[in-house]
């Protein structure tokens, strides 16, 4: 096959020149360009179709200088339109604030728009190289060096004129599509607002009737809409609302994917004017329609639009009534299905659902929707932890919808809200006036004066002093109504219930910089929906239990600065309130609040503790404050009532919990004496003591409740309390044994005991068989040891006989009895002391028995004892070392957290044979000594 026959237009340079050429001519006043037209029309078709297309084809013409006479060529192009526009030929095109000084206003008939028939129409050889020169030069854009180049040499404002003169489809079309290439640069994008191309643009899209030329257009538009400046721009000259006409008009597919596109672009960051133009254009619903096109990108782009609107509170309801909360809530739960999208994606969503909670209607349509299920899964989501209080906040919109509170409480939200309280997650996101609830629009009056009857309203609450300062853009959202003060107590006592006593605090307040309120941090929200659920009749199953009351009292004692006096006030309202008595009971509510406010310790700081901010003082006394009115509620009649019920017809766990809680709520000697001694409490929670802890803290509640209900039962008690080992003040006595143990023994030993070692210990007969009648029999009876001058002792190691022969010989507190026990904090069983209390049994030597207990005693469990000593003597089974750890247990020198270790190592080491310990502890609670007999506490 023959090869193509070349023609002067495949040479570069040939176009080149003849573009040049042309371009000359008309700046220099040469021939007329029709006689060109020929040459040149090649030369352009030839660039446009082969030169330009080509691998590096727009490289090699920007180095050849070829944007400079095809810009040359489109400003005399330009020049030679005959038909101006009606500011008359040669005026400079709109500026932008020209055209924004008139505002925004309705699209204009398209009819009106167009060029009149009658109007002359540019020449055909002038639109034939008007085409081809912008097809070459929006071709050339597409590069960055080209759209650089074209900055540099002022070729915007030649494109804008165009735009402005020449009103042809295919005209305005490659304008539009070359200014949005340029526009994908910043710098470009700049100095096209500035050249009064916007307004140009939103008439071409009422003008032009052909779809190619509006989705160049629109994307034009779509490109300028780079950053915030330049979208409020687009929208105060009123590009948003012709969109959205178009898109009302149901135009075909790919003009649809542009709308879209540039919708969702002048929607970032929506502004006022965007949302009102969006809504007057009718493109509400479409863009609803829109969020189930059977094409993902225009169903995806459409749903982040309707986000991104939700942010203006005055579209808010007209996207509610066009059925935007359910697509909304339909996407975001399609999202955070199983093959969902990732968290990211969820993010636009999350904000528009929490926005639109803040108008009533909308409000409406999420609760029937499923959208509280949804906000609870978002707050379950540790995932979504950056969203946590944003989802709070929206939730305050449902503060008087009882129905929707009442659902919220059944999905568990109290005690969600309880961990924010003391969450790590941030602070929520600041939105702007324009998100506020719309149920309460602004007035919008000349130079945002105030009405009268408003300005005379706030002038009488100031100087009555009910406000410092009303704003008329109040509104229940941002200052909640104050919360009804707690009645006091009618129930008869000595005592009156009482609530913190928390000075309001100047801070600034949403209604108005000089208002008084209560500050609002990050747990305000929170803080403001408990209070509403603590408001309710019985709001014990909500907040009565072991999350919420946790929650609380970290907040109020782990607050960096005071606490918010709402969560003071919170405690106050459920301590006071008669139907959350029995829940403090059986969740240990009350033995919590005295352990976490008054003794410092939290769940958190057993067994080892933690570093918190020092504010005891201010802890303890609130923390007596409300078990003062959990004791009110206690004793009045129905208190009585309640307590005597679970303590005798409650659960086995009711009962253990009624009986650990009434010494911390029971002041009344007749009331605590007939529950805990009368009805068995005392032996229940004793017998509780090695059975499974209900609770993480049972055992510190266990020791506290038992050394509070010691001194109920001894109030007279001081700290003089008789020592947990009785200590002798008496010198030591002269060892008798001594003698026996010299070179020159006097008496001489008539006897030597043999040990298992070989070693021989002196004795004397007569009265080692006097000690003991165990030694009796053996030393002068019918034994045959009676007639032997070497006795051999078995099974006895020399330090554990060392004590023993020293007694034999009538030594009583002369320090042998020390030697066999070993240092404190170490161990006890297998020991030398074990060994030696165990001969002195079986030799029958009580006396030395009592010594060695009371030398363990004194070195193990003395005034500087570890609690971990307290389980070691306790396990070597002597009945007196064990009231001996009971006594030290609860003994007031300890400090709460001693004494709850030393009864956990009390009941690890006891194990199922509770009863010598449950004795012990009983004796001691009781006062009665340690020998004495321990009264029968069974009901």
């Amino acid at each position: 096959m023959a090869a193509a026959k070349a023609t002067l237009t495949d040479s570069l340079s040939f176009c080149l020149a003849q573009l040049t050429a042309a371009a000359g001519e008309g700046l220099y006043g040469g021939k007329d360009p029709a006689t060109n037209e020929t040459p040149l029309g090649r030369a352009l078709l030839a660039l446009r179709t082969r030169h330009i297309k080509a691998a590096g084809g727009i490289e090699r013409f920007r180095a050849r200088g070829g944007l400079r006479p095809l810009l040359a060529l489109l400003r005399r192009a330009a020049a030679a339109d005959p038909a101006p526009s009606p500011a008359g030929p040669g005026s400079a095109p709109l500026s932008v604030a020209s055209a924004a000084s008139a505002g925004p206003s309705p699209s204009p008939n398209p009819a009106s728009s167009a060029v009149s028939p009658s109007s002359p129409s540019p020449p055909m050889r002038l639109r034939k190289t008007l085409d081809l020169a912008l097809s070459i030069l929006a071709n050339c854009c597409t590069e960055g060096a080209c759209r650089a180049e074209v900055r540099r040499l002022g070729g915007i404002l030649p494109l804008v004129t165009i735009l402005q003169c020449v009103k042809t489809d295919s005209i305005q079309n490659r304008t539009a599509r070359a200014l949005g290439n340029l526009a994908m640069e910043p710098e470009s994008c700049g100095e096209i607002h500035s050249a009064g191309a916007v307004p140009l643009l939103v008439e071409s899209l009422t003008a032009c009737q052909d779809s190619q030329c509006l989705q160049s257009v629109v994307r034009a538009l779509r490109n300028l809409a780079d950053s915030p400046q330049h979208r409020l721009a687009l929208a105060q000259q009123g590009a948003v609302r012709p969109l959205a006409e178009l898109l009302a008009a149901a135009p075909d597919p790919a003009l649809t994917s542009a709308l879209v596109r540039a919708l969702l672009e002048l929607s970032r960051g929506c502004t006022r004017a965007c949302a009102e133009q969006l809504s007057l254009g009718g493109g509400l619903g479409p863009l609803v329609s829109l969020a189930s096109h059977p094409k993902r990108m225009v169903r995806e782009t459409t749903i982040l639009i309707l986000a991104n609107l939700c942010a203006q509170g005055l579209v808010r309801p007209a996207l509610g009534n066009a059925g935007g909360v359910e697509v909304l809530l339909g996407e975001l739960r399609r999202r955070r299905g199983p093959s969902g999208a990732s968290p990211a994606s969820q993010q636009p969503l999350v904000r528009a659902v929490c926005l639109l909670c803040r108008e009533a209607i909308n409000r409406a349509r999420l609760r029937d929707a499923g959208g509280l299920e949804l906000l609870m899964g978002l707050l379950r989501d540790p995932r979504a932890s950056a969203w946590h209080p944003r989802v709070v906040a929206a939730l305050v919109g449902f503060l008087y919808d009882t129905g929707a509170l009442g659902r919220l409480q059944a999905l568990g939200l109290v005690p969600l809200l309880a961990g924010q309280l003391c969450g790590d997650a941030g602070e929520e996101e600041e939105e702007g006036r324009e998100a506020a609830s719309w149920d309460f629009p602004e007035e919008r009056t000349p130079e945002r004066a105030e009405a009268g009857s408003f300005r005379s309203l706030r002038s009488w609450l100031i100087s009555e002093g009910y406000a410092g300062d009303v704003s008329p853009d109040w509104s229940p959202e941002h200052c909640p109504l104050p919360e009804p003060t707690d009645p006091i107590s009618s129930t008869p006592g000595k005592t009156s219930l009482r609530t913190p006593g928390i000075p309001r605090t100047l801070g600034r307040s949403p209604a108005g910089p000089s208002a008084l309120e209560e500050p609002w941090g990050r747990e305000g929200p929170a803080l403001l929906l408990l209070s509403r659920f603590s408001q309710a009749p019985d709001p014990s199953g909500a907040l009565v239990t072991g999350p919420a009351l946790c929650g609380l009292l970290a907040y109020v004692t782990g607050a960096p600065g005071p606490p918010n006096p709402r969560a003071l006030r919170i405690l106050a309202r459920l301590t006071c309130n008669p139907a959350c008595l029995e829940a403090f009971v059986r969740s240990y509510g009350a033995a919590l609040l005295r352990a976490w406010l008054v003794l410092g310790v939290a769940p958190d700081d057993w067994p080892a503790p933690r570093t918190r901010p020092v504010r005891r003082n201010q802890h303890r006394e609130l923390g007596e404050m409300l078990l003062q009115n959990l004791t009110v509620q206690a004793e009045s009649p129905f208190g009585v009532g309640a307590l005597t019920h679970l303590l005798l017809s409650g659960s086995s766990e009711d009962r253990v919990a009624c009986a650990l809680t009434l010494p911390f709520i029971c002041r009344k000697p007749s009331l605590w004496r007939r529950l805990l001694l009368d009805q068995g409490g005392l032996r229940l929670l004793l017998t509780a003591l090695t059975r499974p802890a209900p609770h993480p803290l049972f055992l510190f509640f266990a020791a506290d409740s038992l050394f509070c209900l010691q001194g109920l039962v001894s109030p007279t008690m001081s700290p003089a309390f008789p020592a947990a080992v009785p200590v002798d003040v008496e010198p030591p006595s002269p060892c008798l044994y001594e003698p026996l143990l010299g070179p020159a023994p006097v008496p001489a030993p008539d006897l030597y005991f043999l040990l298992d070692s070989g070693l021989q210990l002196p004795a004397q007969r007569a009265v080692s068989a006097t000690a003991s009648p165990f030694f009796r029999a053996l030393l002068s009876g019918s034994f045959a040891e009676a007639h032997m001058d070497l006795v051999p002792l078995r099974g006895l190691s020399p330090s554990a006989a060392w004590p023993i022969l020293h007694h034999l010989h009538g030594c009583r507190g002369c320090g042998a009895a020390l030697g066999p026990i070993p240092l404190a904090g170490q161990p006890l069983l297998g020991s030398e002391a074990e060994e030696a209390l165990e001969a002195a049994g079986r030799f029958l030597l009580p006396s030395l028995e009592e010594e060695l207990e009371e030398a363990v005693g004194r070195i193990h469990l003395g005034p500087e004892g570890s609690p971990e000593s307290v389980g070691e003597v306790f396990r070597l089974g002597r009945p007196r070392l064990t009231a001996y750890c009971a006594r030290w247990t609860l003994g007031p020198a300890r400090c709460p957290r001693k004494r709850a270790l030393a009864l956990a190592g009390l009941v690890e080491a006891a194990g199922e044979e509770a009863g010598p310990l449950t004795e012990a502890l009983l004796s001691v609670v009781m006062g009665i000594e340690s020998g004495g007999k321990s009264p029968s506490l069974e009901s």
